[in-house]
């Protein structure tokens, strides 16, 4: 009884122990074969971390078989901090192969800055390998040209293409794509705009490229701009005339408003003259209202007598009559 009760105690731990070492087995074996080898201390402790270990060794054999040295801790603290362990593994390799200088911590920083953003690792050491064309402007954007215009006023619109490498280094922090593509709408827009006729763009259409080029576009991006190509050209609107036509009109708007104003100040005036006219008849026909007043006042204190009146009454007839053949049918 007591060696049975001796044989569970002791049994039941070495089972525990033997299903460990059986279920780490395959996986130890594996990296020793491959010449990566990896302790069960260090299997157990990944199991007992939530890491897949599995996927842990097979990233530190692709490692080694390339002649990169890797521990099994850093591939697991780059999996626990959120990175894609087997991209970031070939991502090492190919720059390797390359002969482009990558550590283990840039490749794992790269891999993490890239995460949600639908690029990767893999594809930021390919493009440093194997350049990528830039359509600029880009056709997601909606627009086609890059519109410029000209100091004589005519448009040019213009399609270039931009091929970049990436620059591993300035990676993590720098630039992407959509500040290339800024840079160089911008680049081309004012070389154009600094161009005294659009005919100059025409014939050379190169010296957008050099120009641009030459204004080192790529400073603290994540790329290296190895060459700008005008893919097409051609000529839009003549903006200056349309910009004239605009200016024309507006000076036309303006010199009517100024003529309204000055015949409403003339129309004020007018009646402000007829207002006068009126005021001064009104003061003809009271003075001509005292005349027979003071004529009468002259009567009675005998300053006037019957014979001045009847001199008087003579002149304003003859008068009349001379006015009536003057103007024989009343007109002036």
């Amino acid at each position: 009884m007591p060696s049975t009760i001796l044989l569970i105690v002791l049994g039941v731990p070495a089972l525990i122990i033997f299903f460990i070492v059986f279920s780490f087995f395959s996986t130890w074996l594996k990296a020793k074969l491959n010449g990566a080898p990896v302790g069960f201390a260090n299997l157990l402790g990944m199991r007992l971390g939530g890491v897949p270990y599995n996927l842990v060794v097979d990233a530190r054999i692709t490692a080694v078989k390339a002649g990169i040295e890797v521990t099994t801790d850093k591939i697991s603290a780059h999996y626990l901090a959120g990175g894609n362990v087997v991209p970031t593994v070939q991502a090492l390799v190919a720059a390797q192969k390359a002969g482009i200088v990558l550590d283990w911590d840039r490749a794992c920083a790269i891999d993490l800055a890239t995460k949600g953003s639908g690029k990767s690792v893999v594809e930021a050491v390919r493009t440093s390998v194997d350049p990528k064309v830039i359509d600029c402007p880009n056709p997601e954007s909606g627009r086609t040209t890059i519109d410029g215009v000209a100091k004589d006023g005519i448009q040019v619109k213009v399609k270039a293409r931009v091929t970049v490498r990436t620059h591993l280094d300035r990676f993590v922090g720098g630039a992407k794509e959509e500040t290339i593509i800024a840079r160089v709408g911008e680049g081309i827009v004012s070389t154009i705009g600094s161009s005294e006729s659009y005919k100059v763009v025409l014939e050379s259409p190169d010296s957008i490229s050099k120009t641009v080029l030459a204004r080192g576009l790529d400073v603290g991006s994540a790329f290296e701009i190895l060459s700008i190509d005008i893919a097409d050209v051609d000529v839009g609107e003549n903006v200056g005339a349309k910009l004239q036509e605009a200016q024309a009109e507006a000076n036309k708007s303006i010199a009517q408003a100024q003529a309204e104003i000055r015949r409403a100040a003339a129309v004020a005036v007018e009646q402000e003259m007829k207002a006068r006219v009126q005021e001064m008849q009104a003061k003809v026909v009271e003075a001509q209202a005292q005349v027979p007043l003071a004529m009468a006042e002259a009567f009675r204190s005998g300053r006037l007598g019957v014979m001045d009146y009847y001199k008087m009454e003579n002149i304003q007839a003859d008068t009349a009559m001379r006015g009536s053949i003057a103007h024989p049918e009343g007109k002036k």
